[in-house]
């Protein structure tokens, strides 16, 4: 039938036969299997691991997947008969392809690359939620205390409007006139004196 085989890489190999007439109407079977020692020798197509089928419009066709540094067998049939020796050819398949295994190098760097921005957005994601609830918690805590003054500041500005007050009562008290206020006069003078003590402390 004059099969060959060419372009023959570690993992792909073109199988090229001639076109029979035979088979105008209908398929091609392209039938290969590795280890071919191993293999029956009966031709039989149920022997055969893979098998693709094409029109009869081809005479070409590539397979693909092979292992690369393994002997393989592949036959051509019309429809699904079984092979005879002569449509059927012995290869070997090279060493892995230097383009190939230069591409899976760059799609594992290129995998490593991608999850480890995943994680690195992550991280970043997680702090930067992190310094936000930071944030806002304290500026909810500043806005709680009215005016942004603190208890102690509070309490200093009791102390000073209540001897304000006291030292107005205290004026009036002073100014009151008639013995009937000399007793409220002195009380007011020395409760004033003990607030301003305390608040100048």
């Amino acid at each position: 039938m004059g099969i060959t085989v060419q372009n023959i890489t570690g993992n792909t190999a073109m199988v090229i036969w001639p076109k029979m007439a035979s088979c105008a109407d209908s398929f091609y079977s392209i039938m290969y299997h590795p280890n071919w020692n191993s293999m029956l020798s009966s031709y039989s197509r149920k022997n055969f691991q893979k098998e693709e089928r094409v029109p009869t419009s081809r005479s070409s066709f590539v397979v693909e997947n092979l292992t690369p540094l393994t002997t393989y067998i592949v036959c051509v049939t019309c429809q699904s008969a079984n092979p005879s020796s002569d449509q059927c050819r012995v290869f070997n398949t090279l060493e892995r392809d230097p383009a190939s295994a230069s591409n899976t190098k760059k799609e594992l760097a290129l995998g490593i690359w991608l999850t480890s921005s995943i994680l690195l957005l992550i991280i970043a994601a997680v702090l930067l939620y992190g310094c936000l609830h930071l944030v806002c918690r304290r500026r909810r805590e500043h806005l709680q205390a009215p005016n942004g003054t603190s208890k102690q500041d509070h309490g200093k500005v009791w102390t000073k409007s209540a001897v304000y007050a006291l030292e107005e009562l205290g004026s009036q008290v002073l100014r009151g006139r008639g013995s009937e206020a000399q007793e409220e006069r002195t009380s007011a003078t020395l409760l004033y004196l003990k607030m301003k003590h305390v608040a100048s402390n």
